[in-house]
């Protein structure tokens, strides 16, 4: 959470418009269609930013997933407002732009990663919207506050996102609810020990989920770290 002056706070980094067009034609001209094909190769990745930060901070690891053969129209960064609440705005601005990449390369499905209080955003997505479950094909998490973090409390007070990341929040209790890995999408985390944004550290992994321990690394350093980039590559081949 970025506060002014707050040295905790400085380290986190971390529209749909639907055009429907409908053309009129006598029934027996209607012929089947079959689905419509894939213009990428590979499964669209949408990057999913933190808190007080923007799609910058994925440059690094965009440039691991091209040198891995990803073009750039297969790789998307959503930018958004960081303090919104989650699960009434922001989840919902993600959906749009998921649309949107889906109608934009032909894929069915994307994969979503995220950088911390990213996490929470394409989480609720993926559980709590319409199309979520069934527009997800991987969803990877990089140092997400999955649980609530403590270092929010810095800031609660007066922010939407940072009361969403407090442990035991409507947003927390929502995303603990049930089943906390759902659908068919594969899950998978990355935490740290050394993490001075996550606190505990156990709020990283999920049930259900491949949890992997990234060493001792500081928040917003699992963003550039070269065994996290390989795994989440490795991760999305799965």
């Amino acid at each position: 959470m970025w506060k002014p002056g707050s040295r905790i706070a400085a380290r986190i980094a971390v529209p749909m418009l639907a055009t429907v067009m409908s053309l009129s034609v006598p029934t027996a001209t209607v012929r089947a269609q079959a689905p419509a094909r894939s213009a990428v190769a590979h499964t669209p990745v949408v990057f999913v930013h933190g808190y007080n930060a923007d799609p910058g901070v994925w440059g690094g690891l965009r440039e691991d997933f091209k040198a891995d053969g990803y073009t750039d129209g297969e790789l998307f960064s959503f930018g958004y407002d960081t303090h919104r609440s989650v699960n009434e705005v922001l989840s919902g601005e993600l959906a749009a732009y998921v649309e949107g990449v889906k109608r934009q390369t032909g894929a069915a499905r994307v994969d979503l990663v995220s950088h911390s209080f990213g996490s929470l955003v394409t989480r609720w997505y993926a559980k709590y919207d319409p199309a979520g479950q069934a527009s997800v094909a991987h969803w990877a998490s990089l140092a997400g506050p999955n649980h609530g973090t403590s270092t929010a409390w810095a800031c609660a007070l007066w922010d939407q996102a940072c009361r969403d990341m407090t442990p035991g929040s409507y947003v927390q209790k929502g995303l603990a609810a049930g089943d906390e890995t759902p659908g068919t999408a594969r899950y998978a985390t990355w935490w740290s020990d050394c993490d001075e944004v996550v606190n505990p550290d156990s709020s990283v992994p999920l049930t259900g989920a491949t949890n992997n321990a990234a060493g001792c690394l500081a928040h917003n350093d699992l963003l550039g770290d070269d065994a996290v980039s390989q795994g989440v590559r490795a991760f999305l081949r799965s």
